[in-house]
């Protein structure tokens, strides 16, 4: 071993060799692991930082939006006392260093892959905080996502607006006075444009289309009641459109307990809501005229889940629950925007993978930076896998409800394949 505990070659002149690399130590990285360690295959997990790194990063107030129950580790489904809670920040993360301590995952922390190439005699090459590295078989499990999105128009802000994005954000106390203009209305906008609403500061939410469902139906979790039915199972082929892949998630959250989240119940709060962001010029923000549409839009796709868990339950016999109606929805969205008045802006619009800035791969990604591949392996580089990604497999892959489905088929690949060699 060298003095950074790395392994080391004869002579000291090689960089390590390892049958297989994991690059990332979240739920994804660390489920593999499980299953390579349970099949008795060398390899070594580099994580940039520590242990749920993703995770500590979250605001002070995050909770899951999915029950406790889903989550479902490879060989630690939740066992605790509360699975139709929703667990904090916090309890993810100690979740996650207990998962990687309980198998002894060989985890690396504090090693930062900084770039990928493919080596000319086989397998890839990672150039690393700690040293060269080699690799017979490379998975990044960095997720699907890496660099926050903004749309376009952004750029026209002033340069005295403060700009952050919501992986910035920790609390309202930390913001700068005055109002709060939040931009993206996915699960993310809307938890931290209801917790700035509670804490008494004046918000204004710049909506698109987001899905929505209620957060009980009949004394069950909503998603109790869609896993009944083939939603979570649904592939990027099963979409109209793989653009699709960008749509935001369902908005409801699990804070306090969890209850309903949407723009009915931020209008209701004092929330002030309006179209999409266009731009802002002489110190006004724009927007566009499109707030009933997008309403519209969630609406529509809370009615397709409602059907869908009708025709589900009905075809095999079982209750069918009495699912509750959108409730009218009236606004005078704002279309302007003095900033004058606004302390903060907060992009919550998503993120964007960005593989191509560190992975020297080009034909591994198609036009939009996903990975061209197939239940996680490339289908385009040979030996190179992916865990974490978003529609990886299936719509739960990202998920805590869906990555041990993806680590066991995965690492049953990746074992043959290292075993054949």
């Amino acid at each position: 071993m060298d003095d950074r505990g790395l392994p080391r070659e004869r002579g000291g002149t090689h960089p390590e060799l390892h049958d297989v690399v994991i690059v990332g130590a979240g739920q994804a990285g660390l489920a593999l692991s499980h299953e390579l360690t349970a099949a008795d295959v060398e390899h070594v997990v580099l994580e940039r930082e520590r242990v749920a790194e993703s995770w500590r990063g979250r605001w002070d107030s995050f909770c899951l939006v999915i029950p406790n129950w889903t989550v479902r580790l490879p060989g630690a489904f939740y066992g605790g006392g509360d699975p139709d809670g929703f667990m904090s920040r916090d309890a993810i993360v100690r979740q996650l260093v207990g998962y990687a301590a309980g198998f002894r995952a060989p985890v690396r922390e504090g090693v930062a892959v900084t770039e990928v190439h493919g080596d000319p005699h086989g397998g890839f090459r990672l150039s690393t905080s700690a040293g060269p590295v080699l690799a017979r078989q490379l998975v990044l499990a960095v997720g699907g996502y890496q660099k926050p999105h903004h749309p376009p128009a952004w750029r026209s802000l002033p340069d005295w607006a403060h700009v952050i994005d919501a992986e910035d954000y920790a609390n309202p106390t930390l913001l700068p006075p005055g109002g709060v203009l939040v931009v993206g209305s996915g699960q993310t906008g809307c938890q931290i444009a209801e917790e700035l609403a509670e804490a008494g500061r004046r918000v204004h939410l710049a909506c698109g289309r987001a899905p929505w469902i209620p957060r009980r139906v009949e004394d069950r979790d909503m998603i109790s009641w869609i896993e009944e039915t083939p939603f979570f199972a649904a592939k990027v082929t099963d979409l109209p459109d793989p653009r699709m892949r960008l749509l935001a998630n369902l908005q409801c959250s699990g804070r306090d307990g969890g209850h309903d989240l949407n723009y009915r119940t931020l209008q209701a709060i004092g929330v002030t809501l309006a179209g999409h962001f266009l731009g802002a010029q002489n110190g006004v923000a724009r927007f566009e005229d499109d707030l009933d549409a997008s309403v519209a839009f969630g609406d529509a796709r809370y009615d397709d889940i409602c059907q869908l868990i009708v025709k589900c339950l009905e075809r095999n016999g079982q209750h069918v629950p009495e699912l509750p109606r959108a409730a009218p929805f009236v606004a005078t969205p704002v279309t302007q925007l003095d900033l004058s008045g606004v302390g903060t802006v907060l992009f919550t619009s998503g993120f964007r993978p960005d593989f191509a800035r560190w992975v020297d791969l080009p034909e591994a990604f198609d036009a939009m930076g996903f990975p061209v591949q197939h239940d996680g392996s490339s289908t385009a580089m040979p030996g190179l896998h992916f865990m974490g990604v978003h529609w990886q497999r299936t719509r739960k892959s990202a998920t805590f409800l869906g990555v041990a489905e993806d680590a066991t088929l995965l690492a049953e690949r990746i074992t043959a394949s290292v075993r054949g060699a």
